[in-house]
């Protein structure tokens, strides 16, 4: 073989190698149509044009519907209007004292923030933000938060997660415990009460925190919570525990 000959198969080479690379380096890069921002966000037919985002909402997410929803099968709930994320800068997790996050989780970033039942598409300022609220079920069991924000191009580091839904029961449960799990602290409130704060750099976890015993009163109850993270994944699961760890499931889950 000449050395014209060595030459070319040397660039032919090297050319291939440069996109296998470049392919194995996309692999998390999904083509999906692009968002319509008169659907919240989802795709349309009547958008056929295409764009490349490392995470797309209906990977992980669906539009809530008004009919009323149950747990799922281990009794975690998916259902939640959750409320884009809050600029909150922190370069480490390590800061999630509980000093800390008592301060972070007390600041009032929007009006009647631990008061509003907010309905899909309703708008909040925070700062020089203007945040929407979204009514969406999780395909999972855990609430992929990072993929929420990273689908609709937010920030997803440094930033605070509010979330609430609506809990019905057909009779008081008493003794029960709120288990949550979340990347990375979070704090929780059922009906207006603080049940459950996860402090520290944490990975999420099923059943990784459990409340005092509580109650879920007959009738409509609020749950709402918050989640904070610097660098890294965001995400919850939260599910309420009878006395025995079973999951309770005779409740219902609704919008605000």
């Amino acid at each position: 073989m000449n050395i014209f000959h060595r030459k070319t198969w040397l660039v032919l080479g090297l050319t291939l190698l440069t996109g296998l690379y470049a392919e194995a380096q996309q692999t998390d890069v999904v083509t999906h149509p692009a968002p319509n921002p008169m659907s919240g966000g989802f795709p349309s037919p009547r958008q056929p044009q295409a764009i490349q985002t490392p995470t797309y909402l209906a990977d992980y997410f669906a539009p809530s519907t008004k009919d009323a929803v149950v747990p799922d099968d281990k009794g975690f709930i998916r259902r939640w209007m959750l409320l884009e994320p809050i600029n909150k800068p922190n370069r480490t997790n390590a800061v999630f004292t509980d000093s800390y996050l008592r301060q972070a989780f007390d600041t009032l970033y929007f009006k009647e923030q631990f008061t509003i039942l907010p309905k899909n598409g309703d708008k909040v300022k925070v700062g020089k933000q203007k945040l929407a609220w979204h009514a969406l079920d999780s395909k999972l069991y855990n609430v992929k938060l990072y993929r929420f924000a990273a689908a609709l191009k937010k920030p997803v580091y440094g930033i605070v997660f509010w979330a609430v839904t609506v809990i019905d029961s057909s009779e008081d449960l008493t003794d029960i415990r709120l288990s949550a799990g979340s990347n990375s602290a979070s704090d929780w409130w059922l009906n207006g009460e603080e049940v459950l704060l996860l402090t520290g750099d944490r990975r999420m976890v099923v059943d990784d925190c459990l409340s005092r015993r509580i109650t879920l009163k007959k009738g409509r109850n609020i749950l709402r919570g918050a989640v904070i993270n610097g660098p890294g994944m965001s995400d919850f699961c939260v599910r309420f525990l009878h006395e025995d760890g079973t999951p309770v499931k005779n409740i219902t889950i609704t919008q605000p």
